[in-house]
């Protein structure tokens, strides 16, 4: 099995939806039906449904870890689970879906592969779900499942799911979300009985499309991967101060993670931001050595030609034509409870270098229930802008759209160091 392979064994991915539209449930549904559940969090699970004088089991449970969320029914942070299957491995973000956690799904969002929207088949779109649609593009996402849920309370009505899947197209043309390389996809089902979540049902006889676990066991994520051009920023000069190994006195490797592309031995590359050039002599993941690495490994480095690297530097191919910017533009969601103010300092923390910014202008901030933009001054917890920024020192970044890992950025507050914002590139100068 080829490295490209071995990361299309694992999805991100992430629910999304308006309030009660059934997305706990939904994963609660997964996990149990694929029998992921451990023993002992089944009979806690089973303890607290009948003391809340419930018959069945409240499959909801399994995700909504916090006190407060179980006493209230809601999600209010993002709940990870992970599970498997002979084929692939999972990792899950259940964001909630209250407008007021609208930095909780974007945080969720920034690693996802794919989005399940959920729309409940009673009520159709509504403004959470064009919300949570709008933040999928946003972020980049490039697979989107629309999951028509609660099915049984239509009658598993036909007519109904295909006047919600006509009315999602409507306005994903709407937001130019339905774009040639994002892949959009609809399933009628029922979490609560679990129609089309892992088992077909005996319900929903007229879809003839593949069942949610069918389409998540399915789905390509190695594409963007292997178009990519190689990003491996620099988070540690690995230099072993053993005095007893005589081998290790002149060992001088470099430690980080592929953001995206592919590194080889052998292969011509260069160092940004000195532009000093080389080549690759060994890559080790531990102590073992291997003859390529790929994206999002963890992995040490060492090359054919002493160079001076530093934690922050950033390995590229040699013809690469990269090079560092002080000046960009991005989409910034503000994730703190104080404003953003355009008279401070804050920090750019981008890969492994770190930068103090100015804000030079706000150009827009998006009304996040009507989508369109408006002129502002500051910025508020869960408001997304469009933003200019100036930097101190120079950054090597991509636009978002082109490479995720090297087109986003977290905003750090220089006083406090609490992280306030987090940002997604769109014009590099």
């Amino acid at each position: 099995m080829n490295d490209m392979n071995k990361n299309n064994k694992v999805l991100r991915f992430m629910t999304c939806g308006s309030v009660d539209d059934g997305k706990s449930t939904l994963i609660g549904r997964l996990l149990y039906d694929t029998k992921t559940i451990l023993t002992d969090t089944l009979s806690q699970i089973e303890k607290t449904s009948k003391k809340k004088g419930m018959t069945a089991l409240d499959l909801s449970l399994i995700t909504d870890g916090l006190q407060a969320e179980r006493e209230q029914g809601i999600t209010i942070d993002v709940a990870y689970r992970y599970f498997s299957t002979g084929s692939r491995k999972y990792i899950i973000a259940d964001a909630p879906g209250h407008e007021q956690y609208t930095r909780n799904m974007v945080t969720a969002a920034s690693t996802a592969q794919l989005a399940i929207i959920l729309v409940d088949a009673r009520k159709g779109m509504l403004t959470q779900t064009r919300r949570h649609s709008y933040l999928t593009k946003l972020v980049g996402i490039k697979h989107i499942i629309v999951a028509v849920n609660k099915m049984d309370l239509v009658n598993y009505d036909e007519n109904e799911y295909k006047t919600i899947c006509e009315e999602y197209d409507a306005f994903a043309s709407a937001i130019k979300l339905n774009q040639p390389e994002v892949n959009i996809s609809f399933i009628p089902m029922s979490a609560l009985n679990g129609d089309m979540i892992v088992d077909r049902g005996d319900s929903l006889d007229w879809y003839k499309g593949s069942t949610l676990l069918e389409t998540l066991e399915n789905i390509d994520t190695t594409e963007k991967t292997k178009k990519s051009q190689l990003r491996f920023p620099i988070q540690l000069v690995c230099r072993p101060r053993d005095s007893a190994n005589e081998e290790l006195h002149d060992f001088r490797a470099f430690m980080g993670k592929i953001e995206s592309g592919s590194l080889k031995v052998n292969d011509k590359i260069k160092v940004l931001p000195s532009n000093h050039e080389s080549s690759i002599k060994e890559i080790r993941i531990g102590e073992e050595l291997i003859p390529e690495a790929t994206y999002e490994q963890s992995v040490t480095v060492s090359l054919n030609d002493e160079i001076d690297i530093s934690r922050g530097d950033m390995i590229v191919q040699k013809e690469d034509i990269l090079k560092g910017t002080k000046n960009f533009t991005a989409n910034v969601c503000w994730l703190s409870e104080s404003k953003l103010s355009t008279n401070r300092t804050y920090l750019i923390m981008h890969t492994t270098r770190l930068s103090k910014a100015k804000i030079s202008s706000i150009n827009n901030k998006i009304n996040i229930n009507t989508l369109d933009t408006e002129q502002a001054i500051e910025l508020k917890a869960n408001d997304i802008a469009n933003i200019n920024f100036k930097l101190a020192q120079p950054l090597i970044v991509d636009q978002y759209s082109q490479n995720r890992g090297t087109g986003a950025f977290i905003i750090i507050d220089e006083t406090t160091y609490h992280t306030v914002g987090a940002g997604m590139i769109e014009i590099v100068e």
